[in-house]
């Protein structure tokens, strides 16, 4: 069947409430959220600056749904400014679910870490493999944020070491870690429906009985590791330094990404205090922030 598209831009902070308000109030069958300064569905036109938020909206719903409709919904809400951006668009019928797993191929990070989905062949029997299907929760290896982190990941020997995963998201990272050698790996996460997906995500790969995940405000006192990975955002990694330093044993390892070019030096300098500084590496105007805690 034919579908309509409408795409909205937001912020960071009332995307998620909007996309509820969708969902529940417009009729909207799914929504997506896209990092506008990643992949934005809003070209600016020639001379203009681009004044809008940082997160585009993709709502989908049936082609007879009336788009006027729902766009003065949109505006009765008060959710967004006044003059947002938006786009009604036509979807030609398509089987969405085949198109998007034919898209999905196995990615390689490092010398031996594979991110497969599970309909897809191994390509490398004998590397290390992590069998991961794109869901709710975010983190599949196809964001230069993941990418970055996995990619350091491998490069440490992990054999024997506690690892802990800020932001876990659906896994990815802490399956990794597991599967490259450490003991035990503890994801941290706001979301209950991110807890949810990694659990599942570790029981498909095997390795659950060595994954502990917990809500912030649940998670054990005095918790360390020797290694520390958080894959969230800038405005949380400056918010919550103290948190996070405080994670990282002495001479431990912390990488951190989530961050522009633009925002990398100003982050890194809420750890320098305690952590000495890796060159920041950077992929697709994302930032990987690495180093050592001080002893």
């Amino acid at each position: 069947m034919p579908w309509i598209q409408i795409k909205l831009n937001a912020t960071n902070e009332n995307a998620e409430p909007i996309g509820d308000m969708l969902m529940e109030e417009t009729g909207a069958l799914s929504v997506t959220f896209l990092d506008a300064q990643d992949t934005p569905v809003f070209e600016p036109l020639p001379g203009e600056t681009r004044l809008w938020g940082d997160t585009d909206i993709l709502a989908l719903y049936d082609a007879e749904t009336d788009s006027n409709r729902v766009i003065e919904q949109i505006k009765a809400s008060n959710m967004l400014a006044e003059g947002f951006a938006y786009k009604v668009e036509q979807l030609e019928d398509k089987d969405w679910e085949r198109e998007w797993m034919e898209n999905f191929h196995p990615m390689k990070f490092g010398e031996r870490l594979w991110i497969c989905p599970s309909w897809r062949e191994v390509p490398e029997p004998d590397a290390i493999n992590v069998m991961l299907d794109p869901g709710l929760a975010f983190g599949t290896g196809t964001h230069p944020t993941t990418s970055l982190c996995l990619e350091w990941l491998e490069s440490l020997d992990l054999s024997g070491k506690t690892v802990i995963d800020f932001g876990c998201g659906s896994g990815i990272l802490a399956i990794a870690a597991i599967k490259l050698g450490a003991e035990k790996v503890i994801g941290i996460d706001i979301d209950p429906q991110a807890l949810l997906a990694s659990k599942d995500n570790a029981q498909r790969n095997g390795v659950a009985d060595q994954l502990e995940v917990y809500l912030p405000q649940d998670q054990p006192e005095g918790l360390v590791a020797d290694v520390v990975v958080a894959n969230i955002l800038a405005g949380p990694l400056r918010e919550l330094s103290g948190i996070i330093k405080s994670l990282v044993k002495p001479n431990g390892e912390l990488a951190m990404s989530g961050v522009l070019d633009t925002q990398a030096e100003d982050v890194a300098n809420y750890y320098r205090d305690e952590v000495q500084i890796d060159p920041i590496v950077e992929q697709n105007e994302w930032c990987r922030i690495s180093g050592r805690k001080q002893g």
